[in-house]
């Protein structure tokens, strides 16, 4: 039986914390897509703490922690993360696992990506400059290096051909810097890899779920982020959404049981691309405020607006969602008015579908007005004492998207969160 926790906006909506809360009910915790992108902060005996790539259940002694072949891995991130978790008394070569497929982020991608995003000029998509991109092109193209391949005697004489290629790229590019501190760090990082778990993941994990244990599957980015089904062009290289678990892990879609999505109380995006409730004024800039909203990854200032329930609807119908998690509900506890989005104005004409190229529509959002709860919630701990006004806001959303907020997390912390 697998879970599923994925994000349902663009990202950022606390999933590392939601993942570490319901950790300790599984035996697996897996990363089935993206890269070091992802930013999942947790606060770990009172610490923060960001995860790129391995999965946020690592800080729970006894769980497997699967980096499943959906992923693009950075043996350089990974090196550092590791480094980190060590620090804390966590055994990495214990309870990390990795998937032979797993496609490998070689320092040429992280060139290209840099190169490519630098000639887009204003276009430019907001690409965190990981190399997740070109390393994916590879994939697809067929020209990637796996970790399995770390075993093979020629894995060298590949890696110079990836590099060559690479290079006529750059050279297209008119990209000069110097990259060779990369591949020192990269081949120093690989002899690490080496001696961390790597497993053939599909007959690993469904070995493991027909014992009957229990998998959450730990998605990075958002469901609007999707290549096929979020705001293209501007979107991340994955598929974020639950159907990328089946393709990431190697899991049948019949081995999916809840798919539970995270959804901000408000929005907010990072980089460029369509956001229709955005708040380019001092309520915005209110909500980044109280919020901390600066990517994890990038520290870049993140774009705030209020909620989106066009677009939540829209991934909770195309994930299966059957519960919602409400993240950080206490950024709005000083609010006195707050608006939904229930419709967008498209060039003119009101609808509740998500347009095909959002980014060309001129869309307005519909908005509709809440009374704020002015109440400070970040220390509430059972629903029955939240206020009515917050329980108003939420049986909205409820009725709207339908699927139900099952739990709404008020604060950072790993027990501020509160079942409904």
């Amino acid at each position: 039986m697998v879970d599923v926790i994925l994000g349902l906006q663009w990202g950022d909506e606390g999933k590392g914390k939601i993942v570490d809360y319901f950790a300790p009910n599984y035996d697996i915790v897996a990363r089935f897509q993206g890269g070091p992108n992802a930013g999942h902060t947790l606060y770990v005996e009172g610490k923060k703490m960001v995860l790129h790539q391995i999965p946020s259940g690592i800080f729970h002694q006894n769980k497997i922690n699967i980096i499943g072949g959906g992923v693009v891995l950075d043996p350089v991130t990974l090196k550092r993360e590791c480094d980190a978790v060590a620090a804390h008394g966590i055994d990495v070569r214990k309870n990390l696992f990795i998937s032979e497929r797993t496609n490998i982020i070689v320092p040429t991608h992280r060139a290209l990506d840099k190169a490519s995003e630098l000639s887009k000029g204003e276009s430019k998509i907001g690409s965190t400059l990981k190399g997740i991109g070109p390393a994916y092109m590879d994939k697809t193209g067929r020209n990637a290096l796996r970790v399995g391949d770390l075993l093979d005697k020629n894995f060298t004489s590949q890696y110079i051909k990836l590099r060559l290629k690479h290079q006529k790229l750059l050279d297209n590019f008119h990209f000069i810097e110097d990259i060779s501190s990369w591949e020192d760090e990269f081949f120093e990082a690989l002899e690490f890899l080496k001696t961390l778990n790597v497993i053939n993941c599909e007959y690993f994990i469904n070995n493991e779920i027909t014992k009957g244990k229990k998998v959450l599957a730990e998605g990075a980015q958002g469901s609007m982020l999707d290549i096929d089904f979020g705001t293209f062009p501007f979107v991340t290289s994955s598929n974020t959404i639950s159907a990328g678990v089946c393709t990431g892990l190697g899991v049948s879609p019949k081995k999916i049981n809840d798919v539970m999505g995270v959804s901000k109380a408000y929005c907010t995006r990072v980089g460029s691309g369509p956001f229709p409730t955005e708040l380019e004024d001092a309520t915005g800039e209110e909500l980044r405020k109280i919020g901390s909203e600066f990517g994890a990854t990038t520290g870049r200032p993140r774009r705030c607006g209020w909620i989106d329930l066009v677009a939540l609807k829209y991934t909770c119908m195309i994930n299966g969602v059957n519960k919602i998690i409400m993240t950080k509900a206490d950024v709005l506890d000083s609010f006195n008015q707050l608006e939904v989005c229930t419709a967008y104005d498209v060039n003119g004409t009101i609808s509740e579908e998500v347009p095909y190229q959002i980014s060309r529509a001129k869309i307005s959002p519909v908005l509709k007005s809440f009374k704020g709860w002015n109440t400070d919630t970040s220390q509430i701990k059972t629903a029955d004492a939240l206020p009515t006004e917050m329980n108003t806001y939420i049986d909205f959303i409820n009725n709207y998207v339908g699927a139900p907020v099952k739990f709404v997390s008020n604060g950072p912390g790993r027990d501020q969160i509160v079942p409904l």
